[in-house]
């Protein structure tokens, strides 16, 4: 599923063919939504922001669409008009007089009064966007040491969009790595300086992704590996997600791969000591 960074670069390349300008002609794939057609059409798209994972396209009569990407959603921007060859399903299509912006294979699309965003049934539950809201260290360890969070181990804690929003599988892995902490840990069983490092790795790591179209791994060592031959489609994006029984690039061990919260968890053994 597309994380926190890829939602918010597809919502940059759908704001830069939509905001300002005029809609001509919308559809949607699904019935229910259709009778929202007319109320859109005529309208000027005022901002596309994001939430997490969900995207909020928001138009200057106080409507907003919602839509989330989830396992196979993708938004493909076009000439005003053209197609893209694809087998997926248009599910929503926004057309202004230059560009088209299409919406493939997602299944979860909401239209909404701007005043209802807080009480929708998946954004009400969400906590604070690394990238949009931008909470600082203070703000995420406050969160780490509340009730509802202190004592749950890190695996499934960075998963959770209640905690913090955006984060997934190959953010936490990498944040965790990088933080120098077992999955398994809770934030109960790490000192101040510990709960502090997590927090900066959680911004640094998420941002970078962003500005680097999902490469996690810091520039000096990507350069280090792109000159010894290793490509993209190796993983020099990440450290360990993915590369499991292949060497850490920090020290050397052996990426090992388990299970937690039903998804892949991948670390270093040697990094992320459990008795560290």
């Amino acid at each position: 599923m597309p994380e926190g960074p890829e939602i918010r670069l597809a919502a940059d390349e759908v704001a830069n063919a939509l905001v300002g300008r005029k809609v001509i002609k919308i559809d949607f794939a699904f019935a229910q939504l259709r009778k929202f057609q007319d109320l859109l059409t005529g309208q000027r798209v005022t901002e596309v922001k994001t939430h997490g994972k969900a995207m909020l396209t928001c138009f200057d009569n106080d409507w907003v669409i919602y839509s989330h990407n989830q396992l196979y959603g993708r938004w493909f921007i076009s000439n005003a008009g053209e197609l893209p060859d694809t087998r997926r399903q248009l599910r929503l299509a926004i057309h202004n007089r230059d560009f088209s912006a299409l919406l493939y294979s997602a299944s979860e699309i909401d239209v909404l009064r701007s005043s209802e965003l807080r009480d929708h049934p998946f954004l009400a539950r969400m906590g604070p966007d690394v990238l949009a809201d931008k909470p600082g260290v203070d703000a995420i360890v406050e969160r780490l040491q509340m009730d509802r969070f202190r004592n749950r181990q890190l695996a499934g804690l960075l998963l959770d969009q209640g905690f913090l929003a955006g984060l997934g599988n190959y953010l936490r892995a990498e944040v965790l790595t990088v933080a120098g902490l077992h999955p398994l840990h809770r934030p109960s069983d790490c000192n101040t300086a510990q709960l502090r490092k997590l927090a900066r790795c959680i911004i640094r790591l998420t941002q970078r992704s962003y500005r680097t179209r999902g490469i996690v791994n810091p520039p000096s060592l990507v350069k280090r590996l792109r000159t010894q031959g290793i490509n993209r489609r190796e993983q020099y994006r990440f450290n360990t997600y993915g590369r499991a029984g292949e060497p850490c690039y920090y020290c050397g061990q052996i990426i090992e791969c388990s299970n937690a919260g039903g998804r892949k968890m991948y670390f270093c053994p040697k990094c992320q000591s459990a008795s560290s």
